[in-house]
């Protein structure tokens, strides 16, 4: 066998999987976003999506938390990741463990806990009814499924920064500082600017699951905040009658948001996955 026969025979397991798990079911959102319950061929599904007051007060809310989330993830994870840099391979170490340890449990267990943790006989009012305090009604608003957002999706952020800044040459951050820049000039000349690609990642790895997340935003509202994933959800599986043309009509605008996403980080990352960005 010559070496393209032997690629072929070693890629022929992906290629089955990419054919049957990815392109398959992304046919079968297509074919249902277009056509009606009898399998007419129709653009009314997008135009119902986009013309309802109802799911676009949705979409957008989903939009807003997710940007938030994302935007306190980078607040948060941009100087833990650099502070990582700074310590010693023991203390690097040290916190990668601590970074990637909520990771080992599942979203579903993660989010649960906190939701008994934040409930209205969790263990934080406990405490506080112990000190003589009111009861707080953390759960059941937006700040809090933002906080859910963080909590499981900071990691995300936080490494592929930490792979970049791990990289940077020091012998440029020496030169600004003997030809006098400071410590915030030097962030904003050297350091920034060559941790650009993995913060584009960061951002995409930590948008694209936040805007279509669904269920932390039932756990932690008790289903009374809805976000796009959970009008996904159900279209195809809580509702006493499915809709699987509308629930294939929104996953289709939630992959398009997606695609665009990739497409920017990838487009603003200089040297794509070496330097932490994003190739699609």
């Amino acid at each position: 066998m010559n070496k393209k026969s032997v690629n072929l025979f070693l890629n022929a397991p992906y290629v089955v999987w990419a054919v049957l798990f990815i392109i398959v079911p992304l046919i079968f959102v297509a074919y249902y976003a277009f056509t009606t319950a009898d399998g007419v061929f129709t653009f009314s599904n997008i135009a119902t999506f986009f013309t309802s007051d109802t799911y676009m007060t949705v979409f957008w809310r989903s939009m807003l938390y997710a940007f938030w989330a994302t935007a306190i993830s980078l607040i948060i994870g941009y100087p833990f990741a650099y502070c990582m840099t700074k310590l010693g391979a023991p203390g690097q170490r040290m916190m990668m463990l601590l970074v990637m340890l909520p990771m080992l449990m599942n979203l579903i267990v993660r989010t649960y806990s906190w939701q008994q943790i934040l409930e209205r006989n969790g263990l934080i009012n406990t405490l506080f009814s112990s000190l003589g305090l009111p009861a707080v009604q953390f759960l059941g608003n937006g700040a809090v499924i933002v906080f859910g957002m963080v909590y499981n999706y900071l990691p995300f952020m936080i490494l592929p920064i930490y792979s970049v800044m791990s990289k940077l040459d020091n012998s440029l951050i020496e030169a600004s500082n003997d030809l006098g820049c400071n410590v915030f000039g030097t962030m904003r000349r050297i350091i920034f600017p060559m941790s650009l690609p993995g913060i584009l990642s960061g951002i995409t790895m930590v948008f694209v699951p936040c805007v279509s997340t669904f269920y932390i935003s039932r756990q932690f509202s008790d289903g009374n905040i809805k976000m796009i994933g959970d009008i996904i959800e159900d279209k195809f599986y809580r509702s006493s009658v499915p809709d699987y043309n509308i629930g294939a009509t929104i996953s289709l605008v939630l992959m398009v948001i997606i695609l665009i996403s990739l497409a920017i980080a990838n487009k603003f990352s200089d040297d794509g996955v070496e330097s932490g960005g994003v190739i699609i």
